[in-house]
């Protein structure tokens, strides 16, 4: 007897979408079938891992570089894989969602790299998924000229030579994709975001004369980078295009992968392209991590941690140094200012800020950082044009003046900054604006004058959770509790009613987003991710 088919993805509880079969083929769907069958029972291992060290940092407040890889970090002779052309010069790069303005937006910005992100910057509703894939296939196949149906406005791409180079990320591990199944389960979102492009565009990107690139989110360890590794290498036999053709940057956005960059460096040597240094997630991991460890590890204001606090400056210089000591692009943090159409004044501050911020990281030895809106792209460009003129990046800069302990990395109490009322009212106010957006299915959203994605709501709601259970006292003499978190929520709540009318207020989802925000910020029991019980209420 010949063995049974194997089982094939189903699509469950989902709309059809326009074209959708360009994309949902069944050649591709094989594919990402494949994929679960060989990777998601490592990666619910590597899951259930991060729970134990959890708890392990739970029971220790500490962290340390692995002395099981102390002979990686001592070995000189490795380097990563030399970058290929289309990715060797990152000085600015663009983040945003895949719909299809901003692909035309974000393609022809100027940047040099468009993070195309199906992960913070979208919120992961099935037509979300589906159709920010068919834009992507659409503007490699230069057929994504549109016009705005509102304002009547054409969109067209600019020349091929133009063009930002795109780098896609897709979800972190944590995430589901409910509505792809295989014999009722559901395939990590992680595995079909980036098996759905790069089933399809691995050899039309190579054809284009770049290749299949990719951020890589929320990574906790160098296993997770060594699970990556090895999709990469099985997917690029499946289609049959040569080993070290996927390129892969790693977020350093959680606290325990800063004291494993060079492992994973190590782990993807083949298909490693460099690591970014994040700010809100990484935060947010901080809180995560040592959320039972005392009043050392209560972070103040979110606004008041910027990039030259002393534990933020120890993480990004060792990132600068580990990088360039392999050979990999140090790529910097998002400036995520966006302009005012209204007020020169606020964007005269805001630019004078951004400039400050990147100019500091192109003296420190980055070789390209990130912005979220067009308009910032020139102040970027000319703060790595001015370190590095020709070149294509600074990664001769070695950094071996940097020395960081370990210690130095956690070192939360040397900021001089405590969390104030306002703080919390601010992480109230964002955290609703944010959650309601999402809930209609949009991940970048613009508040207050910056462009937020989830990480925002991850750290507010984890500003929120630790204020309360540390016993933080403002300083106007109010106790962070449970009731004051309500009230205040209740506040700003009742002001977007205000602002914004009663119709468009019950049109929206404001109730809910209120709600879900105290619901992770109150509950004892912190959940490990915002948008794991937001997804459940994403339609």
């Amino acid at each position: 007897m010949s063995a049974p088919a194997p089982s094939t993805l189903a699509i469950v509880d989902a709309e059809p979408l326009p074209r959708q079969e360009e994309v949902l083929t069944d050649a591709a769907l094989a594919f990402v079938a494949e994929l679960h069958r060989q990777f998601t029972p490592r990666r619910n291992e590597l899951l259930a891992r991060r729970g134990e060290r959890r708890a392990e940092i739970a029971r220790t407040s500490t962290l340390d570089f692995l002395p099981e890889t102390a002979a990686v970090r001592a070995d000189t002779s490795w380097k990563v894989a030399p970058a290929p052309a289309a990715l060797n010069d990152r000085r600015v790069e663009i983040t945003g969602p895949t719909d299809r303005k901003m692909t035309i937006n974000a393609l022809n910005s100027g940047a040099k790299v468009w993070l195309a992100d199906f992960e913070d910057a979208s919120a992961p509703t099935w037509e979300n998924v589906v159709l920010g894939q068919l834009n992507l296939t659409d503007a490699y196949e230069r057929r994504i000229d549109f016009t705005d149906p509102k304002s009547g406005k054409s969109y067209a791409l600019k020349s091929a030579d133009e063009l930002a180079t795109v780098v896609m990320r897709p979800r972190g591990w944590h995430l589901e994709e409910r509505h792809l199944q295989l014999d009722g389960a559901s395939v990590p979102g992680a595995l079909v975001d980036f098996g759905l492009y790069f089933f399809h565009n691995a050899q039309r990107l190579i054809d284009l004369g770049k290749g299949p690139y990719f951020y890589l989110p929320k990574t906790e360890s160098h296993l997770e980078a060594r699970l990556w590794n090895d999709v990469f290498v099985f997917a690029q036999d499946y289609v049959g295009i040569p080993q070290g053709t996927v390129r892969a940057t790693v977020l350093i956005e959680t606290i325990t992968a800063a004291y494993e960059m060079e492992e994973i460096l190590y782990e993807l040597r083949d298909h490693a392209a460099g690591l970014n240094a994040g700010r809100w997630d990484y935060l947010f991991s901080i809180v995560k991590n040592f959320r039972d460890g005392g009043s050392k590890f209560v972070l103040p204001d979110r606004n008041a941690v910027t990039m030259t606090a002393p534990f933020m400056r120890a993480y990004t210089e060792l990132l600068v140094r580990t990088c360039h000591k392999r050979g990999a692009h140090a790529i910097g943090g998002m400036a995520a200012f966006i302009p005012s159409r209204r007020d020169a004044e606020v964007n005269k501050v805001a630019f004078e800020k951004v400039k400050a911020d990147k100019d500091r990281e192109a003296n420190d030895g980055f070789d390209g950082s990130w912005v979220a809106h067009p308009d910032l792209v020139p102040i970027a460009l000319a703060s790595f044009d001015a370190v590095l003129g020709d070149k294509p990046n600074q990664k001769d800069r070695l950094r071996e003046d940097v020395s960081v302990a370990p210690g130095d990395l956690i070192a939360i109490d040397t900021l001089d900054a405590s969390p104030t009322y306002d703080g919390l009212r601010n992480a109230v106010a964002v955290g609703i604006r944010y959650i309601e957006a999402w809930l209609r299915g949009l991940g970048a959203v613009a508040i207050f004058n910056l462009m937020e994605d989830a990480a925002t709501a991850e750290i507010s709601r984890s500003q929120i959770w630790q204020w309360i259970n540390a016993g933080v006292v403002f300083e106007n003499g109010e106790h962070a509790t449970a009731d004051l978190a309500r009230k205040v929520a209740a506040e700003e709540l009742a002001a977007i009613r205000e602002e914004i009318g009663e119709e468009t207020f019950t049109a929206g989802k404001w109730q809910q987003a209120h709600d879900l925000l105290l619901q992770v910020s109150l509950d004892q029991d912190y959940a490990d991710f915002l948008t794991l019980p937001a997804y459940e209420q994403l339609r």
